[in-house]
């Protein structure tokens, strides 16, 4: 299949996990497993070109009038985007201190990574060390970059999956058009900085997939017997990648974990996966010795000391908040586990790491006990069909808008169309997977399980609808699978019997027309909502398509 050609219907996949692609000419005349056979794009270069044309409309979108609303904290909240009035004066404090004492909010509930990211973004943009903040460019260009980062990884990373340029713009243009992703990346909280660090370290991870399979695809082309056992494969500094990428998502938000424990899943089955393709009689020991352990250091050593790396200016400053709880208080304590009390003694752990553990307790308490009411709060079961969507921002003070009445609001919501696929598209990939055991609808699912479904083990907390973010760039994949299957094969037409495909392929084409179509027009129409537009009252409630999102 060429890079630009369309996937069939039945998925390339084969059973193993593997891709139908053309091996390179066998050097000792044995064929590779069609699993393990290289890809190389012969159209590489139109793909980077697509890739830029994509990565330009990111930047259009996300960086658009970046300063509205003008926002500064010398009144409170005065312009500021729902959570930018925490996170841009706890970055301010990154920034003047190199640690957070939190003067401002006196308990910090998450990893510094992201304040930091703001931090950095403040500071080269504005300069200024002061406590105040009054350059809300300043502290919004680190999101809207990672915006823009994480919709050209979603371009190269569907393309690979897919092993078609045409399908990687696709998906890259999704992102482009989805609107919590491109609202998440005009504002300074911490969900966009979460959802790009996820996408990177799972394409860094497709990657390895890709690299591990075609060197044990040229083992067998060299004539290698490996029934018996795999032999080393070598440094695999993908592998590395996609660690320390999860590991730094994990040190925005302690939700990366999730992603992370079900990536790291994927990736050990996809090698066990390959093994078996490649004629390993017992895959288990091999993949023991040259999956797993070495992976203790790619996938959980490397991880964890990124995460506490974060920590550096914590560890190093004096003041920073709970720095030395350690050097006062005792090394014993019970830990409830599952409702047991267990005794145990940390007196051996590093004071500093001690005190981190503590506040990194006192913090997972918190959020299991925030259960207060919110006016945009809402459950998971309401997610996926928009049911509540959160208000950044609102102003009905204008009167410039050319009527008696007038409004501007930014609303972290999706971009209905699109989202309203979502659920017909998991149900069918549900299908596709059991059918054809098509490990690229496997991801999506594990993405699914540890992006929604684990929040239906605690409905008691305050939740939002933003904390799909991660999820997003999985369902659109999804979507771009689903899209490839209902514009069929391509078609033939030298080949006999093609008038019924031909006929099949252009409904298909008709049929993804008129979805793109809708999609780029709900977009359009979105606009003004996502990026807080001034629209007369009438025009803003027409917006507004179900009586929760007011």
């Amino acid at each position: 299949m060429t890079a630009t050609a369309v996937p069939p219907v039945v998925d390339t996949a084969d059973r193993d996990g593997g891709d139908d692609t053309t091996a390179e000419p066998p050097r000792t005349g044995r064929s590779v497993p069609a699993a393990l056979a290289a890809w190389h794009d012969p159209y590489a270069r139109r793909g980077w070109v697509g890739t830029l044309v994509v990565a330009a409309l990111a930047v259009l979108t996300r960086f658009w009038a970046l300063g509205f609303p003008p926002g500064s904290n010398v009144v409170p909240k005065n312009g500021m985007n729902f959570d930018e009035v925490y996170y841009t004066v706890e970055a301010q404090e990154m920034l003047r201190f190199g640690y957070e004492d939190n003067r401002g909010y006196m308990f910090i509930v998450h990893p510094p990574l992201g304040k930091l990211l703001i931090a950095l973004s403040e500071g080269a943009w504005d300069g200024s060390r002061s406590e105040y903040l009054t350059n809300s460019v300043g502290w919004r260009i680190a999101p809207a970059v990672f915006g823009c980062i994480g919709v050209v990884l979603m371009t190269r990373i569907v393309r690979r999956m897919m092993r078609s340029n045409v399908f990687g713009v696709l998906g890259g243009l999704l992102m482009v058009m989805e609107g919590m992703s491109l609202v998440l990346a005009r504002t300074a909280i911490l969900d966009i900085f979460l959802q790009t660090f996820i996408i990177g370290g799972f394409g860094a991870l497709v990657v390895d997939r890709d690299k591990m399979r075609a060197r044990l695809g040229a083992l067998i082309a060299d004539g290698a017997d490996l029934s018996a056992g795999a032999p080393s494969l070598g440094p695999r500094p993908w592998r590395l990648l996609g660690g320390v990428l999860l590991g730094l998502a994990c040190a925005v938000k302690w939700t990366g974990a999730y992603f992370f424990i079900a990536l790291l899943v994927l990736t050990l089955l996809w090698d066990r996966a390959a093994l078996r393709s490649a004629g390993v009689r017992k895959p288990l020991r091999s993949w023991s010795y040259r999956s797993v352990l070495p992976g203790v250091g790619s996938l959980i050593a490397a991880p964890v000391g990124v995460y506490l790396l974060t920590y550096l200016g914590w560890f190093t400053g004096e003041n920073g908040w709970n720095r030395h709880w350690a050097d006062s208080h005792k090394t014993s304590a019970r830990l409830d586990l599952w409702g047991v009390r267990v005794p145990f003694d940390w007196g051996w752990v590093p004071g500093p790491l001690r005190s981190l553990g503590w506040n990194t307790l006192d913090a997972y308490r918190f959020h299991e006990g925030l259960d207060s009411g919110h006016a945009y709060g809402s459950k998971p079961w309401s997610w996926l069909v928009m049911g509540r969507p959160v208000d950044f921002y609102y102003d009905g003070s204008s009167t410039s808008c050319g009527a008696s009445s007038c409004s501007r609001e930014v609303l972290l919501i999706g971009t209905p169309i699109m989202w309203w696929a979502f659920v017909p598209m998991l149900l069918w990939l549900g299908w596709h997977w059991f059918t054809t055991r098509d490990w690229r609808a496997g991801t999506v699912w594990m993405a699914f399980i540890a992006g929604w479904l684990v929040w239906f083990l605690d409905l008691k907390r305050t939740m939002f609808l933003f904390y799909m973010a991660p999820l997003v760039p999985f369902l659109i994949i999804g979507l771009v699978l689903a899209i490839g299957a209902v514009l069929g094969p391509a078609v033939d037409t030298r080949a006999g019997g093609a008038e019924h495909a031909l006929r099949r392929r252009r409904w298909g084409i008709a049929a993804v027309s008129v979805f793109l179509a809708l999609v780029v027009a709900d977009f359009a129409w979105m606009w003004p909502i996502f990026t807080g537009g001034l629209q007369t009252y009438s025009e803003w409630h027409a917006h507004m398509w179900l009586p929760s999102w007011v």
